[in-house]
């Protein structure tokens, strides 16, 4: 663990580094249907968009990792976000969905070094317990970014193009890129900087086989991945099935995040006396329910508002307390190795949320039965997963 003099000065801005994903996706889900017409494209297309999103989230992570348990944070923490400078251009310009499509998963490419290194300097500079209630706070701030995104989208709407929405993440990332150029120091000095390439990515192996690791990892990934099944369709589900307009659409959206704001909140309070196991079997009782409201309301076919509201209420809520405690935990296993299990964690989170959201978007039919089941099932498997997590103790170092 890297010692600094004060490390929590850096937990606005690495939560900051957090709030890549949600304004990326959060910001423009309003602006979809719009999109559509603009583009001239269908529903379906401009949906996977936001699967495109996700799959550069999962290709970025996965590399972005173990390659800064190598060569360290710093450099690639700046070089990605430059990139994702550059891609929100590219949308910004584009002229086509296949246009935005592409743009759209090189932006992700880029933030995938703000979201993963950020989590991998958390354990480089705080302990287990620590980590776990930090991850919480930056959880929070970032719920923040991702309760105004929607209706901030909105606004611009009403204001101008959907276009204006990238040039505000141009704004913000070229900020948050001279800040943590400016604050940011290298904070990975282990072992693994020693090790050939091939060496640091086998590393993934040694985690994913582990069971507590594979726990650990499939129960935050899976919630995440309903979640995202749940945003992909949920602007037309809302404003096309249930009559919403955005406004009331980023509203409902808000009520979703607020429910994760006050479960983060909780967590980070209570995480340093309970630990972060005790939280995920707390956590996980709410998601069940959550689960199984939606499922039957899919199964039943009962297309009732307020049912489908609060179940994906309860669902959602839960995604930031399981991910931080997921993570911590994850981490707190391989210590040497926090940089690949953060990728890993966090890339298996984007290409279930990619798998899924495109799984709900081929299935819509107009209503939310696909929406409903897909979330419920992604629920159910991230419980289930929670019991490998009581399997054997995992070595403290990935062997390279």
């Amino acid at each position: 663990m890297t010692q600094l003099a004060h490390p929590r000065r850096l937990i606005p801005l690495l939560a900051c580094m957090q709030a890549f994903t949600p304004l990326s996706i959060d910001l423009y889900l309003p602006a979809l249907p719009t999109i559509a017409t603009d583009l001239t494209a269908s529903e379906a297309s401009v949906q996977l968009t936001v699967s495109s999103y996700l799959t550069g989230l999962f290709i970025g992570m996965l590399f972005f990792g173990p390659l800064s348990d190598k060569y360290g944070r710093r450099q690639l923490l700046l070089g990605g976000i430059a990139l994702y400078i550059l891609a929100c251009l590219g949308c910004a310009l584009a002229e086509s969905v296949g246009s935005l499509f592409y743009w759209r998963f090189t932006q992700a490419i880029g933030g995938a070094a703000a979201s993963i290194l950020g989590r991998a300097i958390v354990r480089d500079i705080f302990p287990l317990r620590e980590a776990a209630g930090v991850l919480s706070l930056m959880h929070l701030i970032t719920m923040i970014a991702a309760l105004t995104a929607p209706i901030l989208g909105s606004l611009v709407l009403l204001a101008g193009s959907w276009r204006w929405l990238f040039f505000g993440l141009i704004a913000f990332a070229t900020l948050l890129l001279c800040l943590c150029a400016w604050k940011i120091p290298e904070t990975h000095h282990g072992d693994s900087r020693d090790s050939t390439i091939t060496a640091v990515f086998r590393a993934y192996a040694s985690i994913a086989i582990e069971p507590r690791a594979l726990g650990y990892i499939l129960c935050m990934s899976l919630c995440f991945a309903g979640m995202f099944a749940y945003i992909a369709v949920s602007p037309f589900v809302f404003i096309d099935f249930f009559g919403l307009s955005p406004s009331r659409y980023a509203m409902i959206f808000a009520a979703n995040i607020s429910g994760v704001i006050l479960l983060t909140t909780a967590n980070a309070r209570l995480v340093g006396r309970l630990g972060p196991q005790q939280m995920l079997y707390a956590v996980a009782a709410l998601l069940g329910a959550a689960s199984i409201t939606l499922a039957l309301s899919a199964a039943l076919d009962i297309n009732r508002f307020w049912i489908i509201v609060i179940g994906l209420f309860g669902f959602v809520s839960c995604t930031g307390t399981l991910g931080a405690n997921c993570t911590a935990s994850l981490m707190n296993l391989f210590p040497d190795n926090a940089g690949a299990a953060a990728g890993l964690a966090v890339a298996t989170q984007f290409g279930l949320g990619a798998l899924m959201s495109t799984v709900a978007s081929r299935l819509y039919d107009g209503g939310p039965f696909a929406m409903t089941l897909t979330v419920s099932l992604c629920g159910f498997g991230s419980v289930a997963a929670l019991y490998l997590t009581t399997r054997r103790k995992a070595p403290g170092k990935v062997q390279l």
